[in-house]
């Protein structure tokens, strides 16, 4: 096995595909080198269509060949390409076409798959089988209001369905599959027995990869748009499998957040728990890199701050200046009451800094005068969640946590590091922001053996604290 001090270099692609926009990134790897370089960055979001809400998969396609166009002409010498993206998501194949455009985890339909599962499997066994938190738009939910889903030959998740376009393949990577609800939380396997209780046909599950497999070359008709003849290799292609790789945890008591409109509050274990108290706090269990467990609870994260700007921006007909709006909330007094930063009212878009005050005032809390004390309740509330998620981790794992990483866009909001540290007791170290793409890139790195194809995470992690060193806040 070589160190990072010693280890081969190159290049790769990384393509991170979020729910409102994706990028292409050249990732660079070498002695004492780990580096981003954006190539390619496009919008993308649900599009109406005449039975509900779908993703616009050709446009996003289009733009994902594109920005990997744009990595070969900025880097000739990329040697490969990962793909990551959103969860629980899927298209349906059969002659080797999409049978409709994917529907967007958010469509209605959702309700009626929820009835259906739960008419057939009870929540609390499906907890023991999955070990999923209930989000009603998980994969299986999905496919039981799926109405073409005997037609479909397989169904690929939307980093999958990527990868197929582009080299042939037809393979479901693991990490993102154990959000589908149909993987055996224990086994890693497809629990075959619940796909036919829920009358999901086998044959649609394609073949389980581990993060780190080479899939295959690009068809020579896709490798001529992007001008080499590329290799795909699985990454951790849930999204938060991939800011997992990269979070630099300072040991193995370490919380992390990987925070941007969500938070994903959680640990990294060995093992599921899969208790009624965990189920009850609505943890979930979803396997990361290396059969790592990603123990972990959503919090409404920077949601709250995003749409309120939005709605102040709507009502200014004018920018708002959140870097300056921060800073003008850091001097506010820290308010005396939060509210529940995931009460179900605030989860649609429209009018949030109404709905926040309706929440606060049934809190007991003032409405704050003037928008920098209205910011301030905002974050504090959001530190509040976090520090509680973290907490309910802590005991249910029966860990003693000691410090809390912060990754993605929320690395960058110091007073949300700093109100996190201080509502938990726990200092906060944040960064890097970029977390997701640096964990596609380290797992393309270590197959193509520049750390050595058996390097730990730990020794991939290095190299992000290297390169990226965290900012601490010590709590007050």
């Amino acid at each position: 096995m070589t160190t990072p001090g010693s280890a081969a270099s190159g290049a790769v692609a990384a393509v991170d595909l979020g729910a409102t926009s994706g990028r292409v990134m050249i990732g660079r790897v070498g002695p004492g080198l780990l580096a981003l370089e954006p190539v390619a960055r496009f919008a993308n979001g649900p599009v109406e269509r005449g039975d509900g809400w779908h993703w616009d998969f050709d446009a996003l396609f289009g733009h994902v060949v594109t920005g990997l166009a744009d990595a070969v002409a900025a880097e000739p010498g990329v040697a490969g390409i990962g793909i990551d993206s959103w969860a629980v998501d899927y298209g349906l194949l059969r002659d080797g076409a999409l049978l409709a455009e994917p529907f967007h985890y958010r469509d209605e339909r959702t309700a009626e798959g929820v009835a259906s599962v739960h008419a057939r499997v009870p929540f609390a066994d499906l907890y023991q089988r999955n070990g999923l938190q209930h989000l009603p738009f998980n994969t299986l939910y999905q496919f039981a209001a799926e109405a073409r889903l005997d037609e479909a030959e397989t169904a690929l998740l939307i980093p999958d369905l990527v990868a197929h376009l582009l080299t042939g393949e037809r393979i479901a990577e693991r990490t993102n599959a154990s959000t589908t609800g149909l993987l055996d939380v224990r086994t890693g396997e497809w629990d075959l027995p619940l796909a036919e209780r829920l009358g999901i046909p086998a044959h649609i599950l394609p073949p389980l990869v581990d993060p780190g497999t080479r899939v295959g070359a690009l068809t020579p008709a896709v490798a001529r748009r992007i001008g080499a003849p590329l290799e795909v290799v699985t990454v951790g292609s849930h999204d938060t499998a991939s800011a997992v790789v990269a979070v630099p945890l300072s040991s193995p008591n370490a919380a992390y957040i990987s925070c941007g409109t969500w938070g994903l509050v959680g640990l990294e274990l060995d093992a599921p728990i899969v208790t009624d108290a965990a189920r009850e706090a609505n943890f979930t269990n979803e396997l990361g890199v290396d059969g790592r467990v990603r123990f972990l609870h959503n919090v409404t994260g920077l949601w709250l701050i995003s749409e309120t700007v939005r709605a102040w921006e709507q009502e200014d007909g004018a920018p708002v200046n959140l870097p300056d709006l921060l800073a003008a909330a850091a001097r506010t007094d820290a308010p005396a009451v939060v509210f529940d930063a995931n009460d179900p009212s605030l989860s649609a878009p429209g009018d949030m800094p109404g709905r926040i005050a309706a929440v606060l005032r049934a809190a007991g809390g003032a409405v704050p005068e003037g928008r920098a004390a209205f910011a301030r309740v905002i974050v504090e509330s959001i530190a509040a969640a976090f520090a509680d998620a973290v907490r309910t981790a802590g005991y249910l794992a029966d860990r003693e946590v000691d410090s809390i990483h912060i990754v993605g866009g929320g690395a960058l909001n110091e007073l949300l590091c700093q109100a996190t540290a201080d509502r938990s007791g726990l200092p906060v170290l944040a960064g890097p922001v970029e977390a997701t793409a640096l964990g596609n890139v380290l797992v393309q790195a270590r197959a193509h053996g520049w750390f050595g194809t058996d390097a730990p995470l730990e020794t991939l992690r290095a190299a992000v604290a290297a390169a990226f060193r965290p900012r601490r806040h010590t709590p007050r």
